[in-house]
């Protein structure tokens, strides 16, 4: 299922949420920019020392490397993965305090922050992007835009710790806003469950589009995230689920106090009142 549009309107210009998404836009833009430079070079002794493996190792670029002469202890890879190496969250280097190379010239666990803007491909922006533009206005009308803005980095730090958990000693790159959206998500899902959707719904062969209320859509996404990352315990690489479920669990608990004072979080609300 694929969101379209939301029928609740925004009452403020949603600054925070445009910004971080032409943030986004212009790093990925960036990334596209070096995918179009030479490959460069990645001392991989530090990481044969500490048993890993650079993770944009390419066999086949790396022997062409050594066939023409080249120092074995240096891995070609892209600029733009030489850029990622520097910028994402590597599990394997947070928690064992060693800034291997290409070093990022920053604290690592800045790379917690830094990593929420970095993307794999086109349809991962595109996709974090849609549900950001979608459910983000609302949450900062919510909370105003400072306290939205540092829920949303909250809920990132906390996506990338879940997963951090499930994978400590991963060399795999952690990237993407994914896991801070799905804390606008929770948070949405909280305050506006009976918000209509217009979803696009593949039905066999067709794609329908159908109104659907937030609290089906978001908790059926929610679900989705925990089927799936049952389903990849014990697996590397692909999608980080427990980062999603990681944000989304964050979300849920800290609208809470980061609401406007006397905004009614309406599925709480619910529950307590004893309906669905």
């Amino acid at each position: 299922m694929i969101p379209i549009r939301d029928a609740l309107p925004s009452r403020h210009f949603p600054v925070v949420t445009v910004a971080l998404i032409v943030i986004n836009l212009l790093v990925f833009l960036y990334q596209g920019y070096l995918h179009t430079q030479p490959d460069r070079l990645v001392d991989g002794v530090a990481w044969e020392v500490s048993d890993l493996v650079p993770p944009a190792f390419d066999a086949d670029t790396y022997r062409a490397h050594r066939l023409s002469g080249g120092d074995p202890a240096l891995y070609p890879v892209s600029a733009d993965d030489y850029l990622i190496l520097q910028y994402a969250i590597i599990p394997a280097e947070l928690l064992g305090g060693e800034d291997l190379p290409p070093e990022a010239g920053l604290p690592l666990w800045l790379t917690i922050l830094t990593g929420m803007f970095l993307h794999g491909g086109l349809m991962h922006l595109l996709g974090n992007m849609l549900y950001l533009w979608i459910f983000g206005d609302n949450v900062e009308d919510a909370m105003g835009p400072l306290r939205f803005l540092l829920f949303y980095i909250l809920c990132g730090t906390a996506a990338a710790l879940a997963q951090i958990a499930v994978d400590p000693g991963s060399a795999i790159p952690l990237i993407g806003a994914s896991g801070a959206i799905a804390g606008v998500l929770a948070a949405y899902f909280m305050l506006y469950p009976q918000a209509r959707v217009l979803t696009l719904v593949p039905i066999f062969f067709f794609i329908r589009l159908i109104s659907l209320p937030a609290v089906f859509l978001l908790g059926f996404w929610f679900i989705l995230q925990v089927i799936s990352g049952a389903g990849a315990l014990g697996s590397s690489g692909g999608v980080a689920w427990f980062a999603h479920i990681g944000g989304f669990i964050a979300g849920a608990v800290l609208v809470f106090p980061f609401r406007r004072r006397g905004v009614p979080i309406r599925l709480w609300q619910s529950i307590r009142r004893g309906r669905t």
